[in-house]
């Protein structure tokens, strides 16, 4: 069986085509570099992606938290992803790359924040009158 695909690794979008024989590539043609060969064997038996999506953030000056996985994940799996994902509350006050979700879907891989989240104002000042 051969699959046609279009490389994303380089602004050249070479147009591969990967023979498959058992799920797996026995042929890689058309491609103009060793990346873009890589990611065609790579795409055309077990394809990843970057899951960037946001999550719940709580007492921040934001209601939601910009988040993303650190490594791509099976491409199969981010439904399943999105569902862990949509139930997950963060509190403030958070750091830019601070773990969000440890060992995501037990594939190894963390979700971190992608940007810095302090706490929201006012519960800023009602922590100090509390303290005082």
């Amino acid at each position: 069986m051969n699959e046609e695909l279009i490389c994303i690794v380089c602004p050249i979008s070479c147009r591969i085509e990967v023979h498959l024989e058992e799920g797996k590539a026995t042929k890689i043609s058309g491609y103009k570099c060793l990346k873009g060969k890589e990611y065609a064997g790579e795409e055309a038996v077990a394809p990843k992606r970057m899951l960037t999506t946001t999550v719940l953030l709580e007492n921040g000056t934001f209601p939601l938290l910009s988040v993303r996985t650190e490594k791509p994940i099976p491409k199969k799996r981010l439904f399943d992803a999105m569902e862990i994902l949509r139930r997950t509350k963060v509190s403030a006050p958070v750091e830019l790359g601070q773990v969000v979700v440890k060992n995501l879907l037990d594939l190894g891989i963390n979700v971190i924040a992608t940007r810095r989240a302090p706490k929201s104002p006012e519960d800023v000042v009602t922590a100090l009158q509390d303290g005082m």
